[in-house]
């Protein structure tokens, strides 16, 4: 092969190379383009929470404490007997079990609490004056992330409607009751006061 040939031969292979290197890049380009320009599939938006009906405020005050229910389904079963002599001192709010149980008044979680002879899995909310105590019983369970010392608006969630507790399985309900606290009465002490009359409005 003469000196001429060998120089014509690089040429021509350099050429070719330069050739193909370029028509790699523009394809790759062009194909990172086209992706871009392709439309990106979009997550589904996430379902819209489900509205609740709004709360039953009485003329107290006091919202009723179970979602769903109107001051004319309520039942005064404040003195209504129970096993061993024991006074209810509360108002029962019968509900399907699972029913969304919400603060009837502001005030701070003082205490949650597991009796398993008694109201079963509890909440004990203070008013923010401290004169009042707001207890909630027979719960299915707490509203997730309720916590002792959570400051609570009126209608935020504390749990759900259940039969824990002494409760029949069958008869799902909340038991509430509201008790008159003196300075320095703890969680379990206070003066029971009738909550039917403050939340279904009568006298």
């Amino acid at each position: 092969m003469t000196r001429l040939t060998l120089i014509l031969v690089i040429v021509a292979t350099a050429a070719v190379s330069s050739a193909l290197t370029s028509a790699f890049w523009f394809v790759a380009f062009n194909r990172g383009a086209i992706s871009q320009a392709q439309p990106q599939p979009q997550r589904a938006p996430s379902p819209a929470p489900r509205p609740r009906p709004p709360l039953a405020v009485a003329p107290s005050g006091l919202a009723i404490p179970v979602v769903g229910v109107k001051p004319e389904q309520l039942v005064d079963t404040y003195t209504a007997a129970r096993s061993g002599g024991r006074v209810h001192d509360a108002t029962d709010i019968m509900a399907a079990r699972g029913t969304e149980v919400v603060a009837a008044a502001p005030g701070t979680v003082e205490k949650l609490f597991f009796s398993k002879g008694g109201g079963g899995i509890t909440a004990y909310v203070r008013s923010p004056d401290g004169q009042w105590q707001y207890y909630y019983a027979h719960l299915d369970s707490y509203w997730p992330g309720l916590h002792e010392g959570e400051a609570l608006r009126q209608g935020d969630p504390i749990g759900r409607v259940g039969s824990t507790g002494d409760a029949s399985p069958a008869a799902p309900h909340l038991h509430f009751a509201v008790n008159r606290m003196a300075a320095g009465q703890r969680w379990w002490q206070g003066s029971p006061v009738n909550p039917y009359p403050l939340l279904a409005g009568k006298r």
